[in-house]
Parts: C-alpha cells; sequence; structure tokens
C-alpha cells in the first residue's frame, strides 16, 4: 500500500486513469509524431538538424525583412504578364486545378470573368469556352497573384500592387464586399455591372488618390490594426478603417471620390486583398531557399489544399480539402458548404489569420468557440512556427509577436496543424457566403512534404 496517496503522469488515453482522482491526474498531450506516419517520422528525424535549421534561419529572416508597400491599383493585364498577351487566361485560388475538375462556386466565378471580358456572351458560351480550354485557367500563386475564395483574376480587374526595396512584386484583386459577388461564383448582372464599376470607377480613383498620398507600409498597417480588434484575415474592420481614413482626403475631391467612400463606408472586408498581397510579398522572400522545412503557401481550391515550402520550391504538395467548421447563417447548414477554397490562407502563412486570434477575441462570435480559445489558438500555433513575427505584437500576449513561420518538421513533430480562418461558401455557384469558420490544414500534404525535401536536400528543387 503506497502512503500519502499518488500522482500521475498520463501520456496515454485518459480513459487509463479514470478511476483515479481528476486532481492527482496530469494528462500529457502526446501524440505518436509524424500522425502514425512511421516512414515520415523517420524522415523528419533525419531533416532535424543544423543544415536545416540553418536554412531555416535566412528563410524566416528573408520573410521577416520584407516591408511591403502599396505601389497602386492597376488593371491587371498591365502589370500580371501571363494575362498581358492576345491570348485569354485567367487566374485562380489554389493549387492547378483543370477546369472539368472545379467546384460549383468556381466554376461559377471563372463564367462570370469570361462574361466580363467579353470572351463570351452567355453563360453556356463561356462553359464551352473553359471545358475546351479556349481559355486558360492557372493558379494565381503562379503568378504572384493572390485571391480570396475561387480567386479568379481576369486581364480588365484592377488589382493592388504592392513591393518593396528589392524590385520584387506581388498582386491581389480588390474585395467586392458581401452578398452575390464573383469570388463565391455569383455571375449575374449586378455582378458583372459592380466589376465594370470596379475597373471604370473604384481602381482609377484609389490609384489616383494613392500617387497623392504618402506611400503606405502595409506591415505597419497590419500591425495598427491587429492592436484594434483585427485578426487580419475573416475580421479586416480596423484595417478597413483605418486605410479609408487614410485615403479619404485625396479621394473626395475627386470625380466619383463620393461614390468610392461610399463603397468603402460599408466594405468591412476592403483591407483583407491587401493583406493577402502583402502576405504573399512576404512569403515569396523565402521561396528556393535550399534545405529550408518553411512553408511558403498554403492555399485551397475547393477540391484540394495546396502546401508549398521553401525548400522544394513551386512544388506542391496537395491532399483533399473538406469543408470548414464553424457557425452558418439562418438557413443554411453542413450539408449546404462547398470544401474550402481561397488564397487567403497566405495571412495565416505568414503569421495572421488563425495565428493572430488572440488579437481578435470578438472574431469567435463570427467562426464559433469562446475569447478563450482565441487566445488558445494562438498559443498553440506557437508550436510549428519558428518565431514570432516583430511587426504583429499580440496585445493578449503581452505583445509578443503573433506565431509566424509554419515549419513542416514542427508541424509533424507536435502534430499540431495551422489553424485557417475562412468564410464558408454555398456548394452552388452564385449562391453566396453561408457562414464562417475554423478549418485545419490536412496532414497528407505536410507528410508528402517531408520526403520531398529529404530528395531536394544539396540537389536544388
Amino acid at each position: 500500500m503506497i502512503a500519502g496517496g499518488v500522482q500521475v503522469l498520463n501520456a496515454g488515453l485518459p480513459l487509463i486513469v479514470e478511476g483515479v482522482p481528476a486532481a492527482d491526474v496530469t494528462q500529457l498531450d502526446w501524440r505518436p509524431p509524424a500522425f502514425s506516419d512511421v516512414a515520415a517520422a523517420r524522415a523528419m528525424i533525419a531533416l532535424d538538424d543544423a543544415t536545416t535549421a540553418a536554412a531555416n534561419a535566412t528563410a524566416i529572416g528573408a520573410v521577416h525583412a520584407v516591408r511591403p508597400r502599396v505601389e497602386g491599383i492597376r488593371p491587371a493585364r498591365a502589370v500580371i504578364d501571363a494575362l498581358a498577351g492576345p491570348g485569354r487566361t485567367m487566374l485562380h485560388a489554389g493549387p492547378p486545378i483543370a477546369f472539368d475538375r472545379m467546384c460549383g462556386p468556381m466554376r461559377g466565378a471563372l463564367v462570370g470573368a469570361a462574361l466580363l471580358e467579353g470572351w463570351a456572351a452567355t453563360p453556356a458560351e463561356a462553359e464551352r469556352a473553359l471545358t475546351a480550354g479556349e481559355i486558360v485557367v492557372e493558379p494565381c500563386h503562379h503568378h504572384g497573384a493572390v485571391g480570396p475564395m475561387a480567386g479568379v483574376v481576369s486581364p480588365s480587374m484592377p488589382v493592388w500592387q504592392v513591393g518593396d526595396d528589392s524590385g520584387r512584386h506581388a498582386f491581389a484583386t480588390l474585395n467586392e464586399g458581401l452578398g452575390k459577388v464573383l469570388r463565391f461564383g455569383a455571375y449575374g448582372p449586378e455582378v458583372i455591372d459592380r466589376l465594370r464599376w470596379m475597373a471604370d470607377v473604384l481602381g482609377p480613383v484609389l490609384d489616383a488618390a494613392l500617387r497623392a498620398s504618402e506611400p503606405i507600409d502595409v506591415m505597419t498597417l497590419i500591425g495598427q490594426a491587429l492592436g484594434m480588434g483585427d485578426e487580419g484575415h475573416n475580421r479586416s474592420v480596423a484595417a478597413s478603417t483605418l486605410l479609408a481614413r487614410r485615403l479619404a482626403p485625396a479621394i473626395a475631391p475627386l470625380d466619383g471620390g463620393v461614390e468610392v467612400l461610399t463603397f468603402l463606408a460599408g466594405n468591412d472586408h476592403f483591407a483583407l486583398n491587401l493583406s493577402m498581397a502583402a502576405a504573399k510579398l512576404c512569403m515569396d522572400a523565402a521561396t528556393h531557399v535550399p534545405d529550408s522545412s518553411l512553408v511558403t503557401v498554403m492555399s485551397r481550391n475547393g477540391v484540394e489544399f495546396g502546401i508549398r515550402v521553401a525548400g522544394t520550391g513551386d512544388r506542391w504538395f496537395t491532399a483533399p480539402v473538406g469543408p470548414a467548421d464553424g457557425l452558418f447563417f439562418p438557413g443554411y447548414g453542413p450539408a449546404d458548404a462547398n470544401p474550402d477554397m481561397g488564397d487567403s490562407a497566405i495571412t495565416e502563412t505568414l503569421g495572421i489569420g488563425g495565428f493572430a486570434m488572440a488579437a481578435s477575441p470578438s472574431i469567435t462570435t463570427f467562426v464559433g468557440g469562446t475569447p478563450a480559445d482565441a487566445l488558445a489558438a494562438s498559443r498553440a500555433m506557437r508550436r510549428i512556427t519558428l518565431g514570432p513575427h516583430p511587426a504583429f505584437p499580440l496585445p493578449p500576449l503581452n505583445f509578443v509577436g503573433s506565431p509566424s513561420g509554419i515549419d513542416v518538421l514542427k508541424v509533424l513533430d507536435t502534430g499540431e496543424l495551422p489553424l485557417i480562418n475562412t468564410g464558408i461558401a454555398h456548394r452552388e455557384a452564385g449562391v453566396g457566403q453561408i457562414g464562417a469558420g475554423i478549418v485545419t490544414a490536412p496532414p497528407e500534404g505536410f507528410l508528402a512534404a517531408v520526403p520531398g525535401l529529404g530528395g531536394a536536400r544539396g540537389g536544388g528543387t
């Protein structure tokens, strides 16, 4: 008989110690490494060395050194080479996918863009041209661009252009607002009319206002917004307000200025796309760093979830993607949801969005959970990242920077998967957003990346 009782440290299932008083048990959150994949675990251990550590220090240092600034708003054809020629090309979110495999909302968005460009007179004609390959579709990420949800970019659309002192650039579409919008697959007359207004009025007015204003440092904008309750992805109210306030004096006297200011006042998500472009520019700084296990891209196309890793360059590692777990608008439920999609997870790849939820406890009313869950989410992401981002202090966590730089090896070692805040689209084109929630990246992409890194070691990508 043991006198004085016992204290139990349990690394197994909780049911093993059900007969022991809860106060006497410390439950370890231990899981087999590499999601119980023995081959991947061995490959992970082989890569966890000084070479990888040095490469990761180089990669995350390059990411954190980037200071994106807004350079203007331009027609996509003027700044994205793939859209500049006489050919008919459009870009989409996520890893590569053929039109006949795309989900409903992405197909709808491409049909709408074809109508916008005058490449088809009817939706049926657009579908036929896309199916036949007469209109080429390629991922945004292949061309330095990003787009939310369907992520479609066509030549006439105005895009944010951000850059830095290195001369590199990244691009993102302008946010349409909520309701019936192209990014959710809608392509009715009101959608096309709004897109034409954005090309003819919104883009030129904003570009003129930017040229008449002081340069906008996007990292400073995001950092300030995090201190005001944003997390940089699903909640961009503060950043959108700060951006509109910054540009309003230059917008107001311009032709169309009042119309533009009215649009900005009603769009709490307007700054999201700018944050995405800035995050893309930052993460591209680490592309092709040999031997680094830093994730440079996370993206979804509504069918597959894809990641790219610094040490393997432009190679995609993909897995099937599921729907988000979250809250639905009245009248909708999980059966209505499309699997997750969009390039907006580039924000989490950098270290905001789901990684910065501690800054935005109110986001939990939109994606589900409690303020305590928001704090726990940011703390959990520390386990799989390379370090805090110096530009993104989180006030509720004593101003420590948001967890930044997902490490494939840490994901496999801890079993902790990246958290992504996301909107939920209806599975049918044109219905629009039906909720919001949280999705975790599927493990299969990270498991596939480890042998990819092993094969690339010392030999480039």
